[in-house]
């Protein structure tokens, strides 16, 4: 009996069994008054290998450059593989110009492609990223981007 055509494992340079962020599009900001912050809705799309792997992408979250967790996005099903986008709204504080989207999985945790956001200019610039967090900051050199993520 054949197997069934299984997806590859790498497509477009993306390794497909990492939680890789494709796309960020800044759908809205409110700046909340009390706080010096602005709320930023955010759709973002991940490229996973749900079908192949006993897990799936489970959430993405967005972070300060330092690494500080400013929200995620939670999500309770596989996708299967094919890009697919989901939204959430996160509080930003005024002095953060950036943010960083990170995409996890249940079986690698972080890893894949991540996504650089300048806030002013919602300019997304990707970069590989390992399994732990990365500073995203000045001097940082690991992975590719078409400048540094400073």
């Amino acid at each position: 009996m054949a197997s069934p055509t299984r997806p590859p494992t790498t497509v477009d340079g993306l390794d497909l069994r990492e939680a890789n962020v494709t796309s960020v599009t800044v759908e809205d900001a409110t700046a909340v008054d009390d706080r010096d912050a602005t709320d930023y809705r955010l759709a973002v799309t991940l490229y996973h290998d749900d079908e192949g792997e006993a897990g799936y992408a489970n959430w993405w979250q967005i972070e300060t450059r330092s690494g500080r967790r400013l929200g995620r996005r939670e999500l309770s099903h596989a996708h299967g593989t094919r890009r697919f986008t989901r939204s959430a709204t996160v509080t930003v504080p005024d002095v953060a110009e950036a943010v960083v989207v990170r995409g996890h999985d249940q079986t690698h945790g972080y890893g894949g492609q991540a996504a650089l956001v300048t806030l002013a200019d919602e300019t997304v610039e990707f970069r590989s990223q390992g399994p732990e967090p990365d500073d995203f900051g000045v001097g940082t050199s690991r992975g590719t981007a078409s400048r540094e993520w400073a």
